[in-house]
């Protein structure tokens, strides 16, 4: 950070000014967040204590439901404490840890969906090859490469944007330190920046989506090459709900960071950070637990 920064806090705007609309969304964000909480820890619990689930799907299941956990931890505390709180306040060096970490996350899952979709193209597509191909040594290399990916490729925007000058004015129309909400506070060209981003979003967003749709395209195939009607649907089923978060977790980052910055509007903004912030952890042990009957089972035996 430069020294003519003059800025030491900034004011999070958030969703509304009325005090009453700001403690009816602490409370629903409130719930959301115990949910996320509740429903990943369990999914933890569940993938340790059955036998049964120590398979690669749900080695990288433990994975998604513990970068979720630190996902939604990174930003909605902060959020709940502004939210009731007359000063929607964050300092300056907060700002920056909390951009930093949600993007180290949030580059850690969009790899990390990408490599749970190679693991369902193996077990479909190649079936008789999946113990050899996804053995233990290998889905450990694939989870450290999300891991590392995700602490690495974020640090040219972090160090980008905060050597940017910040000397007012300090009001950031978002719920949290988002770097294209901070990027208008900016007092020089975000030119520079914006190159990277959009760099930046070709590796963690473009290329892994592209990749996720190849590797369906293959196993739609397989899958239609099936005989048996109960064959396709088992193996449909297997990938419908790492489909369903895909969908809404890629859709809207993509829609997010990577359409022009001329359509951009801060409330629109904040409704789609809200998807893949809140709402995509949240619903993750859900559509893994409703849609899948081992989980179910284990979950049964553990109750």
């Amino acid at each position: 950070m430069k020294n003519q920064t003059s800025v030491t806090e900034f004011f999070l705007l958030g969703f509304s000014r009325s005090l009453k609309i700001r403690l009816v969304l602490s409370g629903l964000f409130s719930v959301a967040y115990t949910i996320t909480l509740v429903g990943n820890t369990t999914i933890l619990m569940l993938i340790w204590l059955d036998s049964r689930l120590h398979t690669p799907m749900y080695y990288f299941l433990s994975h998604l439901a513990c970068v979720d956990i630190c996902y939604t931890s990174s930003t909605v505390p902060q959020m709940l404490a502004n939210l009731q709180s007359p000063r929607q306040t964050i300092s300056l060096v907060s700002c920056a840890i909390q951009m930093h970490v949600f993007l180290t996350l949030a580059t850690t899952e969009c790899i990390l969906l990408a490599i749970m979709a190679y693991d369902r193209y193996v077990a479909i597509c190649h079936p008789l090859h999946y113990t050899f191909l996804m053995n233990n040594r290998v889905c450990m290399k694939l989870a450290m490469a999300s891991w590392t990916c995700g602490l690495l490729l974020p640090v040219a925007h972090s160090a980008l944007t905060w050597q940017l000058p910040f000397c007012g004015p300090n009001q950031i129309d978002h719920f949290f330190c988002e770097m294209p909400a901070l990027l208008k506070l900016a007092c020089a060209n975000t030119e520079i920046v914006e190159k990277v981003t959009s760099v930046g979003c070709f590796f963690t967003l473009l290329t892994p989506i592209c990749f996720i749709t190849m590797t369906y395209i293959h196993i739609l195939n397989a899958i239609l090459k099936i005989q048996s009607a109960e064959g396709r649907c088992k193996a449909f089923s297997t990938c419908a709900s790492h489909m369903t978060v895909v969908v809404i977790f890629y859709g809207s980052a993509m829609f997010m960071y990577m359409r022009p910055k001329s359509s951009h509007s801060p409330a629109m903004d904040k409704i789609v950070a809200l998807f893949y912030s809140i709402v995509t952890p949240m619903f993750n042990p859900i559509i893994y637990s409703l849609r899948n009957k081992e989980v179910k089972a284990a979950l049964v035996k553990m109750l």
